[in-house]
């Protein structure tokens, strides 16, 4: 069964080199390990509006990423720690999901039904878990599933200056812990392409 894979980076830089970026290639190659193939969009290279709906009007770019959204099994979000706290720009991404919550078919599905999320968190401070559990949470609420075993992070040292794409090579942990968000995502991925939620 093939499967399709969108992949968000939230980095804050909307071109160039960063860990996010470095973090999301490496979660990336795994999933094509697993036969998933799919793209990914640098968020804050495009004009995404503020806003909870799903047009915020001229020049938006959120409708045509929205659209990728739609058209893939698997959604993974990528984004960096600031302050704790996931990025403003996967922030975004979260509020722009909201829609969806109005959006729901006669069985009171929300388009996200039947898609599985993942999320990449990676940084060089404290905060892995917080910026999961706020992204997780999110994605529930607006009908993605998440896999069990929770997000693939890295974290440096604290207070450090070690970026993820300065390391010389990638723990085996982080290795690990790839390969396991992976496998449980492909995996519920391919049982809800087969028996979708039923709604009511």
């Amino acid at each position: 069964m093939s499967l399709t894979l969108l992949a968000l980076n939230c980095t804050l830089k909307p071109t160039g080199a960063s860990s996010t970026d470095a973090f999301l290639s490496l979660v990336l190659d795994a999933f094509q390990a697993e036969g998933v193939t799919g793209e990914v969009v640098r968020v804050a290279a495009h004009d995404v509006k503020p806003g909870v709906s799903s047009d915020e009007g001229d020049g938006d770019a959120w409708p045509a990423i929205r659209a990728k959204v739609l058209a893939a099994d698997i959604l993974l979000i990528g984004t960096p720690i600031w302050m704790g706290q996931p990025s403003s720009v996967s922030k975004r991404v979260l509020e722009r999901l909201d829609a969806f919550l109005g959006e729901t078919d006669d069985a009171s599905r929300t388009p996200a039904y039947g898609k599985v999320a993942a999320v990449a968190v990676v940084g060089n401070e404290d905060g892995a878990h917080h910026v999961s559990a706020e992204l997780y949470q999110a994605l529930a609420d607006v009908g993605f599933t998440i896999p069990a075993g929770g997000p693939s992070y890295w974290v440096g040292e604290a207070m450090g200056r070690t970026d993820f794409k300065d390391l010389e090579a990638v723990p085996e942990t982080v290795s690990t812990t790839n390969r396991m968000l992976v496998k449980n995502t492909v995996h519920v991925a391919r049982l809800l392409k087969e028996n979708p939620y039923p709604g009511y």
